[in-house]
C-alpha cells in the first residue's frame, strides 16, 4: 500500500458538505479518514454546525479542515465557529487546507483608514490555526505566506508548474505570456519547467475594471500562445491581453490560470477577446477545471503532520 493510502493515526480531514468532491480526493491523497461537518441555517440567517465526534464525543488529535475562501465572509465565520470547537473536542494541532485564501490583495493602505484586510484575516486565521495550506496566494509586498498569516506552518504551494505541464501537452512550443509584472513569478517558473519562450506585458490599473495593457517586446506571429496568472477575476485584463496577442498576429490564445474566479460575464469576456481554451486548476471549482491540485496538498498535509510527530 503506498503512503498516500495509508491513513495517518489520529487525524482525519473536516470538510463541509458543498465541497465533498474536493475533499474525498484530498482525503485520498492525504491518507486520512474523511469525516463531514453538519451545517444548518436558521431563517435569520445564522448558522449551527455540528462536528463529527466520535462515540466518545471527541475528535482525532490532529485535524485537518478543508475550506477554500472564495465567497469567504460566511466561510470565515464557519472557520471561527468550527476551529474554537474544534479544540474543545480534542484537537491539538489543527491545520486549514485553503486552497484558496482570500483578503489577500488588500496588504496595505492607500487611503487614510482604509482596513488592511490581509493583515486582519491573517491574523485572524493565525489565531485559530497552527498550520495553513494554500495554493498561489495572492502576495505582493510581502514574500512568504508566514508574513501574512503567522502561524507556525504556513505552507504555499504553486499552481504553476501543473499548468505548465498541461500547457506542454496541449499546446506544446507555447509562448507564455504573463498580463502584467504582478505574474512574472509564475511565468519564470512555468517557463523554466518545460523551456518556454516567456514574456510580460505592463499593465496600467485605473479601477477594477479600468485597465491598459502595453505587450512586451516579442514576436507573436504565428505563435501558440497561452496567457498564465495565478488568478482571472473580472478577466477584463486577460481580455485586453488576448486582443492585442491576436492583432500581432498570434495563431492562437489560451489562457491558464491557478484560480477560475470568473466574477460575472469574466469568461464570456475571454472567449469574446479570441480566448480559445481556458484551464484552471481545481483549487475554486469551475467548468475550466483541468489541472487536479490533491496530489501536492496531500503531499502537504502529510508534510505538516509528519513534522509535528
Amino acid at each position: 500500500m503506498s503512503p498516500a493510502a495509508t491513513p495517518m493515526p489520529d487525524a482525519c480531514l473536516l470538510h463541509f458538505a458543498d465541497e465533498q468532491a474536493q475533499a474525498t480526493r484530498l482525503a485520498q491523497a492525504a491518507g486520512l479518514p474523511l469525516r463531514a461537518i453538519e451545517r444548518h441555517r436558521f431563517p435569520d440567517g445564522e448558522l449551527r454546525l455540528r462536528l463529527p465526534v466520535d462515540a466518545a464525543g471527541a475528535l482525532p488529535p490532529g485535524g485537518v479542515l478543508l475550506r477554500s475562501l472564495h465567497q469567504p465572509n460566511e466561510k470565515l465565520v464557519e472557520l471561527l465557529l468550527a476551529a474554537r470547537t474544534a479544540r474543545g473536542l480534542g484537537v491539538r494541532h489543527l491545520t486549514l487546507v485553503a486552497p484558496y485564501l482570500g483578503y489577500m490583495r488588500q496588504d496595505m493602505a492607500f487611503e487614510p483608514g482604509q482596513v488592511v484586510s490581509q493583515r486582519v484575516v491573517g491574523d485572524f486565521l493565525a489565531s485559530l490555526f497552527d498550520a495553513v495550506i494554500t495554493v498561489d496566494p495572492h502576495l505582493h509586498r510581502v514574500s512568504r505566506l508566514a508574513q501574512a498569516v503567522p502561524v507556525r506552518q504556513a505552507v504555499a504551494l504553486s499552481g504553476a508548474g501543473p499548468l505548465a505541464d498541461l500547457i506542454a501537452q496541449r499546446r506544446p512550443g507555447a509562448l507564455l505570456v504573463g498580463p502584467d509584472g504582478e505574474s512574472a513569478q509564475w511565468i519564470a517558473q512555468a517557463a523554466a519547467r518545460h523551456g518556454f519562450d516567456h514574456a510580460v506585458c505592463t499593465k496600467l490599473r485605473r479601477g477594477d475594471r479600468d485597465v491598459a495593457i502595453e505587450l512586451p517586446a516579442l514576436n507573436a506571429r504565428g505563435r501558440a500562445v497561452v496567457l498564465l496568472d495565478d488568478m482571472a477575476s473580472t478577466g477584463r485584463t486577460l481580455a485586453l491581453a488576448a486582443r492585442l496577442l491576436r492583432d500581432a498576429g498570434a495563431a492562437s490564445v489560451d489562457v491558464a490560470v491557478t484560480h477560475a474566479l470568473f466574477a460575472g460575464d469574466a469568461l464570456q469576456a475571454l472567449h469574446d477577446a479570441g480566448v480559445g481554451e481556458v484551464w484552471s486548476t481545481d483549487c475554486i471549482p469551475h467548468a475550466s477545471n483541468a489541472v487536479p491540485m490533491a496530489p501536492a496538498l496531500g503531499q502537504a498535509i502529510r508534510g505538516v503532520l509528519q513534522a509535528i510527530g
